[in-house]
């Protein structure tokens, strides 16, 4: 069992606008050390066509489960956002 010890865990922050998605990525690594860059996801609200209506996802790996969600929700709090329960 090589793969035993290895996890697929993923937190999605959700944020208003692309600035602020871009901000967190970067403040990610500052404030809680994280050193794989998250992927920065656009998600079209259903039904609307606008690009300005648009979220953005910040998805991070944390394999190790070394980030406390409750941090995570405060963190992304800062910028008007959330984080997506799994």
């Amino acid at each position: 069992m090589e793969n035993g010890l290895v996890s697929d865990v993923r937190h999605v922050l959700v944020l208003p606008d692309r600035d602020a998605a871009e901000e967190v990525a970067q403040a990610l690594g500052e404030r809680f050390g994280v050193r794989e860059e998250p992927q920065l996801v656009r998600d079209a609200l259903a039904g609307e066509d606008d690009a300005e209506d648009a979220q953005w996802l910040v998805v991070l790996r944390d394999e190790e489960g070394r980030l406390d969600p409750g941090e995570l929700d405060e963190f992304v709090g800062e910028w008007e956002g959330w984080r997506e329960e799994p």
